[in-house]
């Protein structure tokens, strides 16, 4: 039998073959944008790599730490020339620790932490207040080039506070300073007051058949202009 020559069809499927193992390696242990859009790494002493080396489970990668599923449990993006913490800012919604000081940031932070319901340490430039005000968190430290807020409280807990939710609604964590009320079951609509599930059924079923004759209207309208023309 004559040897194989290279590069024959054989070769040629298992180079494809490989090629196409690396990439899809590759794209799965890919971090998230928010992780590389700052360079350089976590520094030493900073409290996400304090938080993320008090467990053998994390690890740290570029700007994050993360555990071993790829969610982010810190962010470090100190130092980063940001006016704002970015588009990408919200894939670390599962971080426990972030760190944004020495940035120039601008604005109200509030609405940039929406759905951070997890966010425990969060160490800002001295000037930048806490998303939400002191009264969203424990305890709030400074320094000369820092603050840190610490402890996110959970508004939904608070005491002597009127009711945030309407009587058929439960109140849910929505980050610092922040809540959203949820229709219990077999409720929905503005304030809860509407029983019974959402008419789903009806809902789209009206939706369809307006968007069809509206479809219909335009079709037979061009189609007289077309033979007038």
């Amino acid at each position: 039998m004559a040897p194989r020559e290279p590069g024959s069809g054989i070769d040629l499927v298992r180079w494809a073959l490989a090629l196409l193992l690396a990439l899809c390696v590759e794209r799965g242990l890919a971090l998230p944008e928010v992780c590389t859009q700052c360079p350089g790494s976590v520094q030493n002493l900073s409290q996400v790599a304090l938080y993320c080396n008090n467990s053998s489970n994390l690890t740290l990668q570029a700007r994050c730490c993360t555990n071993w599923k790829g969610t982010i449990l810190g962010l470090d993006l100190h130092n980063c020339s940001l006016e704002d913490p970015g588009p990408n800012f919200t894939q670390a919604y599962t971080a426990v620790v972030i760190d944004l000081q020495t940035n120039p940031l601008k604005g109200d932070l509030g609405n940039t932490f929406r759905g951070f319901t997890q966010l425990d340490t969060l160490v800002l430039p001295r000037a930048v207040k806490c998303p939400g005000g002191h009264n969203a968190w424990e305890n709030v430290s400074f320094s000369t080039s820092n603050r840190i807020c610490q402890g996110q409280k959970n508004l939904c807990n608070s005491t002597g506070e009127p009711e945030m939710c309407p009587e058929n609604g439960s109140c849910l964590p929505d980050g610092p300073g922040l809540s959203q009320c949820i229709c219990t079951d077999g409720f929905h609509g503005y304030k809860c007051m509407r029983q019974g599930s959402f008419p789903l059924l009806v809902f789209f079923g009206i939706l369809g058949s307006t968007t069809l004759s509206i479809s219909l209207l335009l079709w037979g309208t061009q189609r007289r202009k077309a033979k007038t023309s």
